[in-house]
């Protein structure tokens, strides 16, 4: 795994969407961390929102960014514990085209070098829905930075080698 500088950098348009009952714009430093990171790495941040945990509104709020084809992926913060409030997985089974399960079984083992065994209680998980990319994170700081850091800086940098989600986008509504 490295970056090829022979290779061209392709920015990608990333909406993100922050999931909590008990947060609100100036508390959400999670969506934070991941829009800086976003546009240090040279993408653009093509929207931002937040949504209660409710399933129905965050299912409502990816079909609709799914469906702008100017959105290449979404990253979500929040919502993928094991409490009953905690939706955000269950409302991505119903967007997917296919999951994606190597990003949750990565972002475990990377977040066991940080938290140790608690990270079985994360439902981090990740979709392609309709040929758009879904990364599901948990809210914390630390989880986010895990992620992005650990997996989607290097994965949705097309100079990225072997292979990265980038050069996989003109194939994903392959029939």
């Amino acid at each position: 795994m490295a970056i090829d500088p022979s290779r061209e950098f392709k920015p990608i348009n990333i909406a993100l969407l922050t999931v909590s009952d008990t947060r609100g714009p100036d508390e959400d430093t999670s969506g934070d961390i991941l829009a800086e990171r976003i546009r240090a790495k040279g993408h653009k941040l093509a929207a931002r929102a937040m949504e209660k945990d409710d399933a129905d509104r965050i299912v409502s709020r990816l079909n609709n960014w799914v469906d702008d084809r100017s959105v290449d992926a979404v990253i979500i913060t929040g919502g993928t514990g094991l409490t009953g409030r905690d939706v955000t997985p269950e409302a991505l089974d119903r967007v997917k085209t296919r999951e994606i399960p190597g990003f949750g079984e990565l972002f475990r083992w990377l977040s066991y070098k940080t938290i140790g065994t608690s990270t079985i209680q994360s439902r981090a998980c990740a979709v392609v829905a309709r040929g758009t990319y879904i990364f599901a994170l948990p809210g914390s700081n630390g989880a986010v930075k895990d992620g992005w850091d650990g997996i989607l800086d290097e994965q949705l940098d097309s100079r990225n080698r072997p292979c990265n989600f980038v050069e996989l986008m003109p194939r994903l509504l392959e029939k």
